[in-house]
């Protein structure tokens, strides 16, 4: 037999390890509050049933023979009654082995009477005492042992309490886990770009300490990504202006290769300063002021300058969606996906599609080779390429598509890659609209 899975959630662990103190405790409890239970009904019993036994026997030993079997329906209790004859045919009983009713029987007419006992065979439990009285006539007394009876509430009792145990732990499980669930969703959702409100650094000690490192945390990361972006603005903001004088100088070389060859290097390198700061200031999409837009309007015109420039992209569906987004960090996005369609594919159809409950999705196809399924999301990692080349037409810098990443988790969007079945590549942009 394999292991029993172990539970993988804190949460599932405290509830057992809780749950399993609690039911121990408890079982320890009611066993020896029913085992004292159980004792005392039992010395209660051998002694009723001791006192029985020796006043219905006086009673029957002092009465007149013919009046003993008009008393006897009476005498008759639950667990044993009496019999004017050598009651049945049995085995004798090994009084070392015998029921406890039988040492009360002794006890209680053992030394006023000559005793035999019988085990009687059958289905249940069942023995019989023989003695005679005085006059000599015989009696017997027929005993079956039972249980002693539990009150019928008791297993109600203990369901109640059971529930109560569960109820209790779920309680105590969820109190010790909610301050850490707080953190993890806080962590989870730790975005510099949208700074969250800070936790809550009331409650417990440990909960207040944990939530203050948290947020000492958030405030930490956030200035050191901004740092870095304005770090990298910087650079690539003062590498344009060496790169333009260096491309002045080329202007005035005479024509040759070695011209050429440098004035491609320079307009790569401008290009990729150019890329730098666009992505160290992508984080400007959430500061721009939102406004309500014609996505149909807007989608339109946007496709319309690629066309007015000569290149292949097209534009199906409509939504009839006002939505309320930044256009200009909205156009950037659609700009760069198309830009990666046509460069790879030659050619870009954009899809708009709305689902009625105010979902609307943008999808740029392309009839390009695709992306490898490992690399769909390395893709939107900075300077990350798919191809070795550093050749900017077919390499490009690798800022593209985390440009577009980073904007649409600011507008609120998923982006996301797939490739297509019949070959090319689809890039979907999904986010809400108000009507």
């Amino acid at each position: 037999m394999g292991r029993l899975p172990r539970p993988r959630t804190l949460a599932a662990r405290l509830a057992l390890i809780f749950l399993a103190g609690l039911l121990l405790a408890y079982g320890l409890s009611f066993s020896s509050q029913f085992y004292e239970r159980y004792q005392t009904s039992r010395d209660m019993m051998l002694g009723s049933l001791e006192m029985d036994v020796h006043t219905t026997v006086a009673l029957l030993d002092h009465l007149p023979a013919e009046e003993r079997a008009s008393w006897l329906p009476r005498l008759e209790r639950r667990n044993y009654r009496f019999r004017l004859d050598r009651g049945l045919l049995g085995e004798p009983m090994d009084l070392d082995q015998a029921p406890v009713a039988a040492a009360a029987i002794q006890r209680a007419i053992g030394e006023h009477y000559d005793l035999r006992f019988e085990n009687i065979p059958g289905d249940l439990p069942r023995f019989q005492a023989h003695l005679t009285l005085k006059d000599g006539s015989p009696l017997t007394l027929d005993v079956t042992p039972r249980p002693i009876p539990l009150a019928h509430w008791l297993p109600l009792v203990l369901l109640v309490q059971l529930a109560l145990l569960l109820v209790c732990t779920g309680l105590a499980v969820r109190m010790a886990i909610r301050p850490l669930t707080r953190l993890a969703g806080s962590l989870d959702n730790l975005d510099p770009d949208a700074p969250k409100p800070p936790l809550d650094e009331n409650g417990p000690r440990e909960v207040a300490h944990a939530a203050r490192a948290v947020n000492a945390l958030q405030a930490r990361i956030g200035a050191y990504l901004k740092e870095r972006m304005q770090l990298l603005a910087a650079i690539s903001h003062d590498l344009q202006t060496p790169i333009t004088r260096m491309k002045l100088r080329v202007e005035q070389m005479d024509d040759s290769p070695e011209r050429e060859r440098l004035w491609s290097d320079l307009e790569e390198m401008q290009h990729l300063v150019r890329e730098g700061v666009a992505y160290a200031r992508s984080l400007d999409g959430a500061s721009e002021a939102p406004r309500r837009i014609d996505l149909d309007a807007f989608l339109d015109s946007l496709v319309c300058d690629y066309q007015d420039s000569g290149q292949r992209v097209t534009l199906t569906g409509s939504s009839g969606l006002q939505l309320e987004t930044r256009p200009h960090a909205l156009r950037r996005v659609l700009g760069n996906l198309i830009d990666n369609a046509l460069k790879f594919g030659g050619s870009a159809r954009v899809e708009l599609q709305a689902d009625g409950h105010g979902m609307v999705r943008v999808q740029v196809l392309d009839e390009g080779p695709g992306i490898p399924e490992a690399e769909l999301e390395n893709v939107f990692k900075p300077f990350y390429r798919v191809e070795s080349s550093r050749n900017r037409s077919t390499g490009g810098t690798g800022l593209g598509l985390a440009i577009a990443l980073q904007l649409s988790q600011a507008l609120g969007a998923r982006l996301s890659l797939r490739n297509r079945d019949g070959g090319g590549l689809c890039a979907r942009l999904e986010f809400g609209a108000s009507a």
